[in-house]
């Protein structure tokens, strides 16, 4: 299992075009992956389960990866984060 921890630093938060983003990356693998915010976890390839967790400008966020394509995984959820400038 591979995760990170961030604070996100978009005024918005991870609202519904970054979700999107977010779960289309995610998509693009065999691992699994999740999402965990004020103690409630989401499946990151699900927009709807990460939207239900109404993730708001300065939350802490868990993204966490478990799989056979981890590591890539994980270093592309960063990086989407990144790019998006979510933290």
């Amino acid at each position: 299992m591979k995760e990170f921890t961030v604070k996100i630093v978009d005024p918005i938060g991870l609202h519904a075009r970054p979700t999107t983003l977010v779960s289309q990356a995610a998509a693009k693998f065999k691992s699994d992956s999740f999402i965990i915010s004020n103690g409630r976890e989401a499946n990151l390839k699900s927009i709807m389960n990460i939207m239900a967790l109404g993730i708001k400008h300065g939350a802490e966020v868990t993204v966490k990866v478990l799989g056979e394509d981890e590591e890539e995984a994980i270093k592309a959820l960063h990086d989407t984060f990144v790019s998006l400038e979510l933290i």
